[in-house]
């Protein structure tokens, strides 16, 4: 018997692996393909003497790739046989009419389905009445129109986004610009005076010097922390963000934090409000990828809070979890921007209010700090976001972060 060359255009893959091997024993050639791109160009290549269709594919079905391929040289005589488990009524006649030469039922006859298979490329084709063709051919186009006005929705939406991004990324080398420069101007403007002072002849005094060090290194500090929050964020995107799981207890993060946030609050006069965490149980992550995801959503809070403001942190243990909610009495977010906030270089109002300042009411940064805090969260299997009515800055209605992390984490 010729070996003949049969495609299976099928994205379940027991279907596959059963046609397969039911067919490759009957010493058939047997080609492979999960989705109807990829189907069609097996097609173009390996030109088959028979095509196998599942109906219900992905981004393309079957009756779909069935009127392309009628339309490429070669295909217009090539037996193409819909194998499918929808037998719904109407689903063969629709088939039929998209160019199909014949309708088979899954799950397959594992006795029959060689014969039957063997019948098609033979020559056997099903038939389809002249009326009920062009009752379906038509049913078939208007299906056709509506899926591809449906993906040009699709693609004006992926679009707008793609535009979105593309302002974020200008934005954001901007902000970068912006956040570098403030910090190079200290380090360049303080060495160019430790550089005047040292060629004096007379002694310099050691409050110069110690003045000069702290500011050398006030702008060194900042410039890493910019670099630092970069590679972070570059590292959750690649997925190469390393957490070393050990016992955390989330209590202590928190106190850490308000230790840190103390002078920035009592200069801004916003008051910390600290929940009973005691309760709260260990849980297995990274302490210290932790402790920066809760420090950039504290640090948020800060930002977005009004002076005189107030800010509340505490925790729940549910079941196999804990959450760990930071409230505060800020501007709030408005709930179309509330999935987004959580995004890479995105920064909620307008770029030309940026200033360098990380604490100050609505100051500066990058927009990495909620993205970080989500990247560090999912990587600990947890889940991260905020709740808000609205944006208010003359009625703050406040907002709420929720952290929630799992007790325990899955071993691998």
């Amino acid at each position: 018997m010729t070996q003949s060359r049969i495609l299976y255009i099928e994205d379940d893959y027991a279907s596959s692996q059963l046609v397969e091997r039911v067919l490759t024993n009957r010493g058939y050639t047997v080609f492979l393909a999960d989705d109807g791109l990829k189907g069609i160009t097996v097609a173009r290549d390996k030109e088959p003497n028979l095509i196998l269709m599942d109906i219900n594919l992905p981004n393309m079905d079957g009756r779909e790739i069935t009127t392309r391929l009628r339309s490429l040289p070669n295909f217009a005589d090539v037996p193409i046989v819909a194998l499918t488990a929808n037998n719904s009524p109407g689903s063969r006649q629709l088939a039929l009419a998209a160019g199909c030469t014949g309708f088979l039922t899954k799950p397959i006859d594992v006795a029959q389905f060689p014969r039957q298979v063997e019948n098609y490329l033979q020559g056997h084709e099903e038939p389809l009445s002249a009326e009920e063709r062009s009752e379906h051919l038509q049913l078939h186009a208007q299906n056709m129109v509506e899926r591809l006005e449906e993906k040009l929705r699709e693609l004006e939406q992926m679009n707008h986004r793609l535009r979105e991004l593309d302002r974020l990324k200008s934005d954001f080398i901007l902000l970068v610009s912006h956040e570098l420069r403030t910090p190079l101007t200290l380090v360049h403007g303080y060495a160019h005076l430790l550089e005047e002072n040292l060629k004096r002849t007379e002694a310099i005094p050691a409050a110069d010097l110690e003045h000069i060090a702290t500011g050398l290194s006030a702008g060194a500090g900042r410039m890493q922390e910019v670099i630092g929050e970069i590679i972070s964020v570059s590292r959750i995107a690649s997925g190469k963000l390393d957490i070393s799981v050990g016992p955390v207890r989330l209590e202590h993060i928190v106190e850490d934090m308000v230790n840190r946030y103390q002078e920035v609050c009592l200069e801004r006069r916003l008051t910390l409000h600290i929940g009973n965490l005691s309760h709260l149980p260990l849980i297995e992550g990274d302490g210290k990828q932790i402790k920066m995801a809760v420090s950039h959503v504290i640090g948020n809070a800060i930002k977005f809070t009004p002076d005189k403001g107030h800010i509340y942190i505490v925790g729940r243990a549910l079941d196999d979890a804990v959450d760990l909610i930071i409230k505060d009495t800020g501007i709030g977010i408005p709930q179309s921007e509330q999935a987004h906030i959580f995004d890479q270089f995105y920064a909620l109002g307008a770029i030309e209010h940026h200033s360098t300042s990380k604490s100050a009411f609505q100051g500066g940064g990058l927009g990495l700090g909620l993205a970080i805090a989500k990247g560090i969260v999912e990587a600990h299997n947890g889940r991260i976001w905020a709740e808000s009515e609205r944006r208010d800055p003359d009625n703050p209605p406040g907002s709420a972060f929720h952290i929630l992390l799992p007790i325990k984490q899955l071993q691998k």
